[in-house]
């Protein structure tokens, strides 16, 4: 099985990339953020994807907002891809696709207001710990907005005072990952101090690549992974997608 994730930093300008992303990567599951559209607006680029099933929560006044879209074949060979109802203000989805919960989840940065961004942190260690205690297999792809250590930040951005950076975040962070759960992107690179997933939108950052770690895809340690990437090549958000491959019978 392949998953994505990539916050596309805006749907409506970066549906095409989308499709194109589907097409050449063939995902079986796919998790969005930040699309930034409201309900009315979503349907029609995100049922674009005719070869997936598709849920999104579109957020109010087109803030935020996360998709998750499944493979038909898969839906069909493990019904009912159904929402479980997790869902912290339009920035989280979870579907059960066989013996998976699979999540799609943007932490807001909290930039704004840091003290939502904590509480919503907490919310995402007490799910993943109810989903370990109730023995579901868990995935949660996203946009997580935490830097989990120092080696996940570009040297001369490293700040231990920076929003994305705070000892507290971190902390929250590795609550999450403590509940079982493999940071794939790391394990499979993990003396890589380049391993970036946004950068700046200025001062050509990317193509220098001096950015910071924010996409994880996070997997229940029972789940066989082969591979996890970014793909550095992809689009104009200024986050890159992550792509993992996970051997999972979805019977």
């Amino acid at each position: 099985m392949r998953i994505i994730t990539w916050n596309v930093n805006g749907i409506r300008a970066r549906f095409s990339e989308v499709a194109e992303l589907s097409r050449r990567e063939q995902p079986d599951i796919l998790c969005l953020q930040e699309i930034k559209a409201t309900a009315a607006q979503v349907p029609e680029p995100l049922t674009g994807l005719p070869d997936y099933h598709s849920v999104w929560h579109g957020g109010p006044r087109g803030y935020s907002g996360v998709s998750l879209h499944v493979r038909r074949t898969a839906c069909a060979a493990a019904p009912p891809c159904a929402p479980t109802g997790f869902d912290v203000e339009f920035r989280a989805l979870e579907l059960a696709v066989g013996p998976l919960r699979v999540l799609s989840v943007y932490v807001p940065n909290g930039n704004r207001d840091l003290p939502g961004k904590i509480a919503f942190l907490r919310a995402l260690v007490a799910h993943a710990a109810a989903a370990r205690a109730a023995g579901h297999q868990l995935l949660v792809c996203g946009d997580l907005n935490v830097a989990r250590t120092d080696m996940d930040v570009y040297e001369r951005m490293r700040n231990p005072r920076a929003v994305g950076q705070l000892a507290e975040e971190r902390a929250l962070l590795e609550s999450v990952i403590a509940e079982d759960l493999a940071d794939l992107l790391r394990d499979f690179d993990r003396d890589n101090p380049g391993l970036f997933t946004w950068w700046p939108p200025w001062r050509e950052e990317r193509r220098k690549n001096h950015g910071w770690r924010l996409d994880y895809i996070l997997a229940s340690r029972g789940l066989p992974a082969s591979s996890c990437r970014v793909l550095t090549d992809v689009g104009t958000s200024d986050h890159a997608p992550v792509v993992a491959e996970i051997a999972v019978d979805l019977a």
